[in-house]
């Protein structure tokens, strides 16, 4: 029984956690409530929420939390459906944009 915990934890033999798999990009999130503090029609990219200090670092995921009151054009890597359709009601353009070291 003990041979069985790690394993059961979900950390196999070497201490390698992602089961043998690709490791998942994982995201910085941001929502959209966040993005009211940029001004009305202007481009919000992943540069500017780093100097705004809604992310630290990676590819950028827009989340659908909250209500956005202007249109923006938003430039991330990724977009929740509820955000999409946030933005798009608000009158904004979702754009998605690469990541620099993924290449699909």
């Amino acid at each position: 029984m003990t041979k069985r915990l790690p394993f059961r934890r979900g950390v196999r033999a070497g201490g390698v956690s992602h089961a043998g798999g690709l490791r998942r990009l994982k995201y910085a999130p941001v929502n959209l409530k966040a993005l009211n503090r940029f001004p009305a029609d202007t481009e919000v990219t992943p540069r500017q929420l780093l100097e705004a200090r809604l992310i630290k670092r990676g590819p950028v995921k827009i989340l659908g939390t909250g209500a956005l009151d202007r249109p923006l054009t938003i430039k991330a890597h990724a977009f929740s459906k509820t955000a999409m359709a946030a933005i798009e009601k608000a009158g904004g353009r979702a754009e998605v944009i690469q990541h620099a070291g993924r290449a699909d």
